[in-house]
């Protein structure tokens, strides 16, 4: 679940929200006052949301990244895929 909280809760509680954001892998939109507004991410969730968005649909590093993203509740799964071995080995390289 995502929380929205402001500049000043997130500053005088950071070891708590830090601690949500890789325990519960939560994602914090932080708002500041004349200022846009941040997202806090742990770096798993960053990792794989970045390898999901830079690889090309249909190579292997995309679809782990997809699966990852699935486990951890990010994207939903599609429900016509099935991961199985013949789902992966449909992928060279």
């Amino acid at each position: 679940m995502a929380l929205a909280i402001t500049q000043s809760v997130f500053r005088t509680q950071l070891k708590k929200y830090l601690d949500q954001i890789n325990d519960n892998n939560e994602t914090i939109y932080v708002t500041r006052s004349n200022n846009p507004s941040v997202a806090v991410v742990n770096q798993d969730k960053l990792n794989w949301l970045e390898k999901y968005a830079q690889s090309e649909e249909g190579s292997r590093e995309h679809a782990i990244a997809r699966d990852q993203l699935i486990k951890q509740g990010i994207i939903a799964a599609d429900p016509v895929v099935k991961s199985d071995d013949s789902y992966w080995g449909q992928f060279n390289g």
